[in-house]
């Protein structure tokens, strides 16, 4: 009978200095002594990989995607070798595998590159023998033969996608922080760790700017229901937060967590003709340049006009505004403008779905403290406010204590993992 797998990734931060990458071999020495097979996912050292592009942009201005992805994934196998060789002077049977290596094939888009399949068969060998395999994270290959690389928390990706080709029970996220919380302690320091986070709440608390996992990792782990646990790999004993499937048997906390962006901008297109069609010529525009839009607000129409506003990412303002301006003189818009002193507050909770009056209170608790808001945006189970940059510190406190979740809750029962058929 096969031992349970699960499966390890350690971030930059976790594998920072020799020392650090020591410390993970301790803990995996830990971990194999409870009777399990064990993968291991690892980032580049922190700093490496933007040491790495500072040497390729003093070279060429504008480096190739395909030469940046074989650069790139340097790191990542640095750290793979590393921590194989600090297994093995623990006696502990350890191969380092690139994304090559280990299987994981991805279609032809360099630095961006999506999962097609993972070839599993050489892993489940080595795991057969006995070995902890030391996987390089955010790289694969793609059709031709070329290395690739799976984009921002790519690593975070490789985990969950190798956790779910090789049936693991868990995969667990090691990082530089011991959970999610309900805001980001910095900001508040009495904010709270969860427990249990749904998938859903963290896929919106990851959109919303959330840095402990990226929000392909969540979908991967989503769809395939592989449960994640997020924990520190500088302290010890501490449980974490579990990102599953929530439990329909277990009463929701009506609001999990807040979450601050302050990477936001808005552009304002007045006295825009309101015609169809007109609003396609806008957002096609930004879509062709690969520019994402958030929130949309549209005013009434008076006189054949209407002014319409939305939000974007603040580093693609700049372009964002070149193109909005040529948009609007071929559409005869009096005026655009733009402000970048703006962030995104936004309130989740899976407890929303059953419980009514939480945008009543956000907009009292606002209100109270003076505080405008800009522009409205709701979900099932979110609702975000645009407010004036200077205000989100504010915004973000009086919110976390108006929904009291400083509070600790009673703790949900860990679900077992139910493998689709």
């Amino acid at each position: 009978m096969s031992r349970p797998l699960i499966v390890q990734k350690y971030g930059g931060t976790s594998v920072g200095t020799l020392e650090r990458i020591e410390n993970v071999a301790n803990r995996i020495v830990k971990a194999r002594k409870t009777d399990v097979d064990i993968v291991v996912v690892v980032s580049a050292m922190a700093g490496e990989t933007d040491k790495l592009l500072k040497m390729a942009r003093s070279l060429s201005p504008n480096p190739t995607r395909r030469e940046i992805d074989l650069l790139l994934s340097s790191g990542e196998r640095i750290s793979a070798a590393l921590l194989a060789l600090a297994l093995q002077a623990r006696n502990i049977p350890a191969l380092s595998m690139t994304g090559r290596q280990i299987g994981l094939q991805t279609d032809n888009t360099h630095t961006r590159a999506r999962i097609q399949n993972i070839d599993a068969k050489r892993a489940r060998k080595m795991l057969d023998e006995n070995h902890v395999i030391v996987v390089a994270g955010f790289q694969g290959i793609n059709p031709e033969g070329d290395v690739t690389t799976l984009g921002r928390g790519g690593s975070d990706t490789s985990a969950v996608a190798l956790a779910v080709a090789l049936g693991a029970e868990q995969c667990e996220i090691y990082t530089d922080v011991d959970g999610v919380y309900t805001t980001d302690p910095r900001i508040v320091p009495q904010a709270r760790r969860l427990d249990v986070v749904s998938y859903d709440e963290m896929l919106e608390m990851a959109s919303l700017g959330a840095k402990v996992l990226q929000i392909r990792c969540v979908e991967f782990a989503h769809k395939y229901q592989m449960p994640l646990i997020v924990k520190s790999s500088f302290t010890e004993g501490d449980k974490g937060t579990l990102i599953c499937e929530e439990d329909p048997n277990m009463e929701q906390p009506v609001v999990s967590g807040i979450m601050c962006d302050k990477n936001q901008a808005k552009i304002t297109l007045k006295e825009v003709p309101d015609q169809p069609g007109i609003a396609a010529n806008i957002f096609e525009a930004l879509a062709t340049a690969s520019i994402s839009v958030d929130m949309i607000i549209q005013n009434t129409s008076e006189q054949g006009h209407t002014d319409l506003s939305f939000t974007l990412a603040r580093e693609e303002l700049e372009e964002a505004m070149v193109i909005m301006n040529k948009v609007a003189k071929k559409i005869h818009a009096a005026q655009v403008s733009s402000d970048a002193k703006i962030a995104k507050i936004s309130i989740v909770g899976a407890g929303m779905r059953s419980h009514s009056g939480v945008a009543a209170q956000i907009f009292k608790t606002l209100s109270a403290n003076n505080i405008n808001i800009l522009m409205i945006s709701t979900s099932e189970i979110k609702v975000s406010c645009i407010v004036e940059q200077k205000h989100s510190k504010l915004a973000v406190t009086t919110l976390h204590e108006a929904f009291e979740l400083s509070k600790s809750i009673v703790k949900k029962k860990t679900p077992t993992k139910t493998k689709k058929k």
